[in-house]
């Protein structure tokens, strides 16, 4: 099943995601949708929260389908190490049209668990290391615009009212 992406002025994109307690076939099959819904979308990472659904549960794969072992499934995930500091022209499904750079570590060590419930760890640099921020972060309530400036938050977000005004938000 493919979610709709939920756009930013949504209430859910900016509120802290429920932990995820129970693993089981429902969960998986809601994984399976998240990666649908994300490839649908165009993808390379999808929160939960950013289709509606406040749980901490994200879905990365940041070489769009080309290996099948880079999926990558985080439930509860928790950012535990950076390094570095790395500057790059980011994005999100669900401030659709809209790009700015943003300073994210260059690498970033998560913990997880996976749909079974088990705990590990995974190490991802540039790209994927961007991705694992820019998820955790939507599982916390917070948009990559929060990493930018206050002038440019500013000028997007008045961009994006005068969208939503328009009905074509």
């Amino acid at each position: 099943m493919i979610y709709p992406i939920v756009k930013f002025s949504d209430p859910v994109l900016e509120t802290k995601a429920a932990p995820v307690t129970e693993f089981d076939d429902t969960l998986k099959r809601f994984v399976e949708d998240m990666f649908e819904s994300m490839y649908a979308a165009h993808g390379v990472g999808l929160a939960a929260p950013q289709i509606g659904i406040s749980r901490r549960i994200a879905v990365i794969d940041v070489t769009f389908k080309e290996d099948p072992k880079a999926k990558l499934v985080l439930v509860n995930p928790e950012i535990i190490h950076t390094e570095g500091r790395h500057a790059q022209s980011e994005g999100c499904l669900s401030i659709p049209e809209f790009r700015e750079s943003v300073t994210r570590p260059r690498k970033v060590t998560v913990r997880a668990q996976n749909v079974k419930g088990e705990f590990f760890e995974h190490t991802g640099e540039e790209l994927l290391a961007r991705a694992f921020c820019h998820e955790t972060d939507h599982l916390d309530g917070k948009l990559y615009i929060s990493h930018i400036s206050a002038l440019k938050r500013d000028l997007m977000k008045r961009k994006i009212r005068k969208l939503i005004k328009a009905g074509e938000w």
